[in-house]
């Protein structure tokens, strides 16, 4: 079966409207990225109107769901290294989240695949909760109780952490890693490339928790996602016992993230674009990585897009 033979490169079938051109949006083709934004927003909605006390005892949600050491591990909670990534502390935190996942999380959803993306932001969630607990049990952040108002103090092992931003920094890594030029704002402002970005992020990072600033645990917690999210990256066998999407989903993915790489199209060279040839293209990318890519790989692949 040649190439004009496969699905995605027959012609749709007729339809009997003509509804025009729509523009494409940023969460098509990556659904994960779309459920995860409606999930996290439902479940703040939830938190809110269901919110009837301050400080520490707050929602059925919040108390089920929030990380802490003595209820994630001390108590076995395990849960708790899920459910916290989906729980935000007010909606300026929400915000900020779902930003960070609105714009970046199409790229790396669209580099994995969905079922790979999903445990990819998922792992570096908890990989930011357990680099919490290893820096907390170090004495990183002490352990003296903190206080939290009106003359009350609570254990530091108690301490609630919430919030999607490990599985961001996750997400930033994996930006940084395949598209290291592209183009940021900083605070919408600011231009600078995605790795001069992921840089001064972790950068910052570094500094709160070494000087135990203000929301030093938080940032551990981006610190843990950014660090496994560089391991996935640079070792995407790590995941390979996930099964990869349909064909045309690998083969979009896959070219998709090599346009957005490589912005110069090298000259041409005549080759036979077989399906043997592209499929053993898409099975190393998959082994290996779009680093691992010969000069003539990457032009077979994209004239496959080009077609």
């Amino acid at each position: 079966m040649g190439i004009s033979d496969r699905t995605y490169q027959q012609s749709p079938p007729h339809q009997s409207f003509d509804a025009g051109p729509r523009r494409p949006s940023r969460l098509d083709g990556s659904p994960v990225v779309k459920w995860l934004l409606i999930i996290n927003v439902a479940v703040w909605l939830l938190d809110m109107l269901t919110n009837s006390a301050p400080q520490m005892q707050r929602s059925f949600l919040w108390n089920w769901g929030h990380f802490s050491v003595a209820a994630a591990v001390e108590q076995f909670q395990l849960w708790r290294f899920l459910s916290f990534q989906f729980l935000h502390a007010n909606g300026h935190h929400l915000l900020v989240n779902m930003l960070g996942l609105f714009f970046f999380g199409h790229f790396a959803e669209r580099w994995w695949g969905s079922r790979k993306f999903l445990f990819f932001y998922l792992a570096t969630g908890v990989a930011g909760a357990l680099f919490y607990v290893v820096l907390f049990y170090i004495g990183v952040f002490g352990s003296a109780p903190i206080p939290i108002g009106g003359g009350q103090t609570v254990p530091a092992t108690y301490i609630p952490m919430v919030g999607a931003s490990a599985g961001i920094f996750g997400i930033l890594a994996c930006i940084a890693v395949i598209a290291p030029n592209l183009r940021v704002l900083l605070f919408f402002i600011v231009p600078m490339s995605m790795r001069n970005f992921a840089v001064l992020a972790l950068g910052i990072s570094v500094v709160v928790i070494l000087f135990n600033l203000n929301n030093a645990g938080g940032e551990a917690g981006h610190l843990g996602g950014a660090i496994l999210g560089f391991i996935l990256m640079k070792n995407p066998w790590l995941l390979s016992f996930i099964s990869d999407d349909t064909m045309l989903s690998r083969r979009r993915r896959v070219v998709d993230a090599t346009i957005v790489r490589e912005k110069k199209l090298r000259p041409r060279i005549n080759i036979n674009m077989d399906d043997s040839e592209v499929d053993r293209i898409l099975d190393k990318v998959s082994r290996e990585g779009l680093q691992s890519l010969t000069e003539q790989e990457r032009d077979i692949l994209k004239r496959v897009a080009e077609q």
